[in-house]
């Protein structure tokens, strides 16, 4: 890329909002140094543009430095990545017109390999400790596995996630609402900071820039289009989570939820996304399953093995036919399992070698003492 062409899409991030999709349009057609030239008053002006929105730019135009931006950058330890370079992570080319004119970066690693196996965790800010809990535990398990998270550095699952991450020594990345150099919320200034040092922050708004409301629902588009899958913990039906978690849905990324309290406002969103085309995620193996490559597996949730469990099904079923009351004739036994009188006896003596039955006299019973949770008998309530 020309230095020209670099200057004006440095330029044009602090010249128009992020995600417009009409100025991709034109960035498209026109190319960044004419589109330049043509909200400045340099040149004719895009086609369809209204006095509106010229007369904002000129505005704008006022106190454009785009050199000064990126002498800013590069003496934060930063830079500015454009489409085209080979840092620039090409998922987000998917968002077609409303991709980003350029991303202000702030860290040593390279953000298109970390893209290309990062999930997004994102959640409540006003969260409970249930949500920064799980939050911080997928974080954790998520970079352990060797993926990098991404967040918004927001309050509560935002943090968590970045947090856990972080104590975990993995790769985190935080997609600002601001510049690079602003640390909001300022709360989080140290950490912000700490993700400068150890992860990735990355913004679309030129250095010095601070967030809007609009700003945050547009970066929530990057996030979404950055990763390979959202996962939401805690969302409330009205929730900017949930605009990232549909995003994402409709680039074909995978979405997943963390269930919580059906008596919780916090979670109720979060199950109305299960309910349709969010799938259901208990911890960081199970989000690896749904975005990684092939064996990646969850391990198989299984209750405890009982000692029973090994018993042959006829024998199984003799020891059931005792009752939890007090001693059977082997006949009864036999009656009660469905199964002949020797083939009962040699059942009994079977789990009478295995310690689970003893015999008294022609009464066999149950084991006093043994592990009476680990079988189902007649009787029991």
């Amino acid at each position: 890329m020309s230095r020209g062409e670099r200057l004006a899409r440095a330029a044009l991030t602090r010249l128009v909002e992020p995600g417009d999709e009409t100025v991709g349009r034109w960035l498209r057609e026109l190319g960044p140094e004419q589109l330049y030239r043509a909200l400045t008053g340099a040149s004719a002006p895009p086609p369809r543009a209204s006095r509106e929105r010229l007369a904002g730019y000129a505005l704008r135009a006022e106190r454009l430095d785009p050199a000064g931006d990126l002498a800013t950058v590069a003496r934060l330890g930063g830079r500015f990545v454009c489409p085209g370079d080979l840092d620039w992570p090409r998922q987000l080319d998917d968002l077609a017109d409303a991709r980003p004119i350029g991303l202000w970066v702030r860290g040593s690693a390279s953000l298109r390999l970390w893209a290309l196996r990062s999930v997004a965790l994102v959640g409540a800010r006003a969260c409970s400790d249930y949500g920064t809990h799980m939050a911080s535990v997928l974080g954790a398990g998520l970079a352990e596995r060797g993926w990098a998270v991404v967040s918004g550095a927001a309050h509560g699952v935002d943090a968590a996630a970045h947090r856990g991450a972080l104590a975990a020594g993995g790769a985190t990345v935080a997609v600002l609402a601001s510049g690079v150099d602003v640390a909001y919320p300022r709360a989080h200034t140290v950490l912000i900071e700490r993700m400068a040092q150890q992860g990735i922050l990355v913004a679309e708004l030129p250095p010095g820039s601070h967030p809007t409301r609009s700003r945050f629902v547009q970066r929530n588009r990057v996030i979404a289009a950055l990763t390979r899958g959202t996962v939401v913990v805690e969302a409330q039906y009205r929730s900017g989570s949930l605009v990232t978690a549909r995003r994402a849905l409709a680039l074909g990324r995978a979405v997943m939820g963390v269930p919580g309290p059906v008596t919780s406002g916090l979670s109720a969103g979060v199950h109305e996304l299960l309910r349709g085309e969010g799938v259901l995620v208990t911890d960081a193996a199970e989000v690896a399953e749904m975005i990684g490559g092939i064996g990646e597996l969850a391990p198989e949730r299984r209750g405890p093995l009982l000692a029973r469990d090994a018993l042959p099904p006829v024998t199984a079923r003799v020891l059931d036919a005792l009752s939890a009351q007090g001693g059977s004739e082997a006949r009864e036994v036999a009656r009660n399992a469905g199964t002949s009188p020797d083939e009962a006896m040699r059942r009994l003596h079977e789990l009478l070698a295995l310690g689970f039955v003893e015999r008294m006299g022609d009464n066999w019973r149950l084991t006093p003492g043994g592990d009476r949770n680990a079988v189902v008998r007649r009787g029991d309530p």
